[in-house]
């Protein structure tokens, strides 16, 4: 089958760069002795994820307890990178418990509080890593002082197990890397310092994201690494330096509805194909960009309607022709389909559901 005849729009994975992808972080982390941990919310796919642990990975960071009680059909070793807060998050933490080898990262005595309960269930002790703020601003505890007091909490409860402190450094990105990185050492090795001072020396250390995923083995004292966009890659890693363009894997396959308007061309790849999200840390218009065409982006955005821009090329599509486009941020594209297709060049070598879809 060739891909003129898949139905439109729907992600393509080209197999010889995800394979390279996979192979070159597990190679990284051997190299620099890191553990690796990859996110799922990239890719969602036990397909992809079995790649993943062939390669090396020791487990799975995953984001929602649909991940967690996805992918530990394929490992009993899983990360879940957010608090378990809320009644039902807690019930369903407290049933992956009994099953897995669960480490949870959190940031609040109401997060540690929701575990305990979980903990009750049964199973064995759950890992808990104390979330850092380290510049982001998202979550996190912002100070050691705060985090020893935090991580005692933790070592007290009975079915918990203190392990260590966990970092997403997604603010660093694009120029200035090298001070970005000084300031991410100095904060974290002070917080390392007062853990271990008060009797609690972190055994695990859990950091990364691809923006910064080729610096890791920069950062003093990480011993584990979770990256997520990396496998399959995005305009965004491209622009900021993260990745090149031939490691962009997934492409979103869109057809050409409508040339009536001058300078334009519409395809039917809109916000429900390319989410709407633009690029942090890179000076670029749109939303997304032709992946043979890279002067070619998308401009503008309705449910089903995409707009490419024409005015910096001399191209000019025709009704029906098919187009390969490079989103701005994968993991969104990724939880938008159901399916994703494996192809090398213009041929369809197999498909794959996106397993871990919905909550």
């Amino acid at each position: 089958m060739q891909t003129d005849s898949l139905p439109t729009p729907i992600p393509l994975v080209d197999l010889d760069r995800l394979d390279a992808n996979i192979t070159r972080v597990a190679d990284y982390a051997a190299a620099h002795a890191l553990t690796l941990r990859p996110h799922v919310k990239t890719h969602k796919s036990l397909r992809i994820g079995r790649a993943q642990l062939d390669a090396g990975a020791t487990g799975f960071t995953c984001a929602t307890p649909r991940e967690a009680e996805v992918m530990r059909t394929l490992t009993d070793d899983i990360l879940l990178a957010y608090p378990p807060v809320g009644h039902a998050r807690a019930a369903r933490v407290a049933e992956l418990a009994r099953h897995t080898r669960l480490r949870v990262m959190l940031d609040s005595r109401e997060a540690v509080n929701a575990l305990i309960a979980a903990a009750a269930g049964g199973g064995g002790p759950i890992g808990v890593l104390v979330e850092l703020d380290l510049g982001m601003g998202r979550v996190g505890v912002g100070t050691p002082a705060e985090a020893v007091t935090l991580a005692r909490h933790v070592a007290e409860q009975p079915g918990l197990e203190y392990l260590g402190v966990a970092f997403y450094p997604r603010h660093i990105r694009g120029p200035g890397v090298d001070d970005a990185l000084a300031v991410l050492n100095r904060d974290l090795g002070s917080t390392i310092d007062a853990l271990t001072r008060a009797g609690m020396p972190p055994i695990v250390v859990s950091g990364g994201s691809t923006p910064t995923l080729w610096d890791s083995h920069r950062i003093t004292g990480l011993t584990e690494i979770r990256p997520g966009t990396s496998v399959y890659n995005d305009r965004t890693t491209a622009e900021i330096g993260a990745c090149g363009w031939d490691d962009c894997a997934l492409t979103v396959l869109a057809t050409v509805v409508s040339t009536a308007v001058p300078g334009q061309a519409i395809v039917d790849a809109g916000t429900k194909a390319l989410g709407r999200e633009p690029i942090r840390g890179a000076d670029v218009p749109g939303f997304g960009v032709l992946l043979d065409r890279p002067e070619v982006y998308v401009r503008a955005m309705s449910e089903e309607h995409g707009t490419l821009e024409l005015s910096q090329s001399s191209w000019r599509p025709t009704i029906g022709e098919q187009v390969r486009i490079i989103p701005n941020h994968v993991c969104i594209v990724t939880h938008l389909f159901d399916e994703a297709v494996g192809v090398r060049r213009h041929d369809v070598i197999e498909r794959w559901p996106i397993d871990a879809r919905g909550r």
